[in-house]
């Protein structure tokens, strides 16, 4: 079979999805597929083109056994919204067209959003080539963005999600990470005049095709590592968040919990990563001296981080439970480590972690809540050992990225043969 993925990321760029999709087409590559990637220079890390891939606005190369075309992705100040909107645009200008000059013939595209802009490059690409089209969504955009008050405008409200059902509706599957994301985006998908819950067959077809956890690449392992010394965090109890530090985690529960804590000489709290709120972080962490900020790490050390904390944290704010999917939940848990989960009750981090027996969820933004679970695990070393794990044997049973690969693989296969994408054909 033969693919064409469009990515805003891809290895060595350390953006999540990047790290995601980068071994999802590893996979299909050691599946004997053929896979073509459009994506963009890196740049994630400093939102600016990295060291070594300046100079030219493409290049060509590959990943593994994939060839890959990548693009400008025209970075921009982070906390400048409407220059990253103009910046996502020109990208998907960019790879639109390289998706369009690709050589076929291809038998589906797979599409990752966000951005959603991406979600056009790929039905215009797929019509093209004269096949599916598999819409991947990592979050469900503008639902993030307009929660936490990223986007405000009545009028690019509109425009998004009149652009989101655009692209749900023009693509052949579209693939969410949870229940709970399935549930967001078949009910935008309804028909207008139909009572909710009623299906549609003009609609695509919404599937669940969780992230996967690479057990093999993430261990358990000793704590003392290269990283903790590196960062003076000695014997201390660390308690770590890991991801993204944007307007969706609610990074305050670690500041104040490390506030409540500065007296205390046996703990210390480490945020790992980068993004819109990383210099807010930085400024608060001045002022306390067991609140350490580290920018995000290659690719290769991300399994040392994670065995370096003691506790893990995932930190998303209220509401935003039906619209994107920590997935650092499932890293932590092949790492050994347990986990306290700041996340809406029922959701898919709260029902992991009551599942697997491997931490503590409290409600969002509750920071008693948060720093008494907190508190429990920290005092309590056996409980952590315990919990840490349940944990692991969970992700040694949750999806490899082989099976993801496969997943997808198999969907295009069955797409590219049903009586629909025929008579388009036809």
């Amino acid at each position: 079979m033969r693919l064409l993925v469009i990515t805003p990321h891809l290895q060595p760029d350390t953006a999540p999805t990047g790290v995601v999709v980068s071994a999802i087409v590893d996979r299909l590559g050691d599946l004997g597929h053929d896979v073509h990637v459009v994506t963009s220079l890196p740049w994630y890390a400093d939102h600016r083109i990295a060291d070594g891939w300046r100079g030219r606005p493409f290049r060509r190369g590959n990943h593994g056994d994939a060839t890959v075309v990548r693009l400008h992705p025209f970075p921009s100040d982070k906390a400048n919204l409407v220059a990253r909107a103009l910046g996502f645009v020109g990208f998907t200008g960019l790879a639109t067209l390289a998706g369009l000059a690709a050589r076929g013939p291809f038998d589906g595209v797979v599409a990752v959003s966000p951005p959603l802009t991406l979600g056009l490059a790929g039905w215009l690409v797929a019509r093209r080539h004269r096949c599916p089209l598999v819409l991947n969504v990592q979050d469900v955009f503008p639902d993030v963005a307009v929660q936490v008050g990223a986007i405000t405008s009545p009028f690019a409200i509109r425009f998004f999600r009149a652009l989101e059902r655009f692209t749900y509706r023009r693509s052949d599957a579209v693939t969410v990470l949870s229940d709970d994301l399935a549930a967001n985006v078949a009910a935008k998908l309804e028909p207008a005049g139909l009572p909710e819950g009623t299906p549609s067959v003009a609609c695509p077809q919404v599937r669940v095709i969780p992230n996967f956890v690479d057990t093999e690449a993430i261990r358990p392992a000793d704590r003392d590592t290269a990283y903790r010394a590196e960062h003076g965090l000695g014997d201390r109890t660390v308690v770590m968040y890991a991801g993204n530090l944007g307007h969706s985690q609610s990074l305050d529960l670690l500041v104040g919990a490390a506030r409540r804590h500065r007296h205390r000489d046996d703990v210390a709290y480490v945020a790992n990563g980068g993004g819109v709120r990383a210099d807010e972080l930085r400024e608060a962490a001045a002022d306390l001296p067991n609140l350490t900020v580290v920018g995000y790490q290659p690719a290769e050390r991300v399994p040392e981080v994670l065995v370096t904390a003691d506790v893990h944290v995932v930190l998303l704010r209220a509401g935003l439970g039906a619209s994107s999917v920590p997935s650092k939940t499932y890293s932590a848990l092949a790492a050994g480590r347990p986990l306290v989960a700041s996340v809406d009750e029922g959701t898919e981090a709260a029902r992991v972690l009551d599942e697997a027996g491997a931490g503590l969820a409290v409600p969002p933004d509750d920071l008693d809540a948060f720093v008494s679970a907190v508190e429990r695990l920290v005092d309590d070393p056996e409980l952590r050992a315990t919990m840490g794990a349940a944990g692991r044997r969970w992700a040694e049973r949750w999806r490899s990225p082989t099976s993801v690969a496969a997943a997808y693989a198999d969907l295009v296969d069955e797409l590219a043969g049903t009586p629909t994408r025929r008579r388009r054909q036809g």
